[in-house]
């Protein structure tokens, strides 16, 4: 990439106009696609345990902001890459607040103001988005997420969200670009918490439980999205 383009591409109305499209597409899937939910009580079932901390795997959350309903207060943790202050712009198009830092590490990329700028939301009363994932190692839950929950006592909750018609790309977090006119699947998982007197022994126990919950109704969702064509293959 030259110069020229590199300055183009880090220009703030680059980013103001591309991160206005992702909006506008992602709202385009959204009321063109029909999608189920599931537990179909949800939203009632979680309402003793708000805030909580929302956990998805990266490369699969440009959906996620759908889940949120008006009544919600909501912010999301975004990278302070340049490609992060295009998903924030998006993110906020679509009625989401915003952090901007690191989940993975608290010690780099504005890590440690991020992480309690993410305490306080929960306490008053926000609830907070993140991707779970190592940095650059797709599908393994960090402990960043852990320690939010230990350090505010908020419980995670992992969600999915999946189309019938998507692409899949070939990048390390496998993202999928959603499609218009879908069948889509809306999954959350059950509570998983962290005490505040949580070792690294329970840190670990706790980490694994919240990577397989992902991985659980990553695939629920999936199924969800795909019975359309699971029963056309049947017919």
């Amino acid at each position: 990439m030259s110069s020229l383009q590199q300055r183009i591409a880090r220009s703030r109305l680059t980013q103001v106009t591309l991160g206005t499209l992702a909006a506008g597409y992602l709202q385009l899937v959204w009321k063109t696609s029909r999608f189920k939910l599931e537990p179909a009580d949800i939203y009632k079932a979680v309402v003793p345990d708000l805030p909580a901390i929302i956990a998805m795997w990266h490369g699969q959350h440009f959906m996620v902001p759908f889940i949120k309903r008006e009544e919600h207060r909501v912010k999301v943790l975004i990278s302070l890459h340049r490609d992060g202050e295009i998903n924030a712009i998006a993110a906020e198009r679509l009625g989401i607040e915003t952090i901007r830092g690191s989940g993975g590490r608290f010690d780099r990329k504005g890590g440690v103001g991020a992480f309690r700028e993410m305490v306080d939301a929960l306490a008053q009363g926000y609830s907070v988005a993140l991707t779970a994932d190592v940095p650059k190692v797709a599908r393994v839950a960090g402990h960043g997420i852990l320690m939010l929950a230990r350090e505010s006592g908020r419980p995670i909750f992992a969600v999915a969200v999946a189309t019938s018609r998507r692409i899949e790309l070939g990048n390390w977090d496998r993202s999928t670009i959603n499609l218009p006119f879908s069948r889509g699947g809306m999954v959350g998982g059950k509570a998983i918490w962290v005490p505040r007197d949580a070792d690294e022994a329970i840190l670990e126990e706790r980490r694994h439980a919240l990577e397989a919950e992902l991985n659980l109704v990553t695939a629920r969702a999936y199924a969800l999205a795909d019975r359309s064509r699971q029963s056309s293959s049947r017919a």
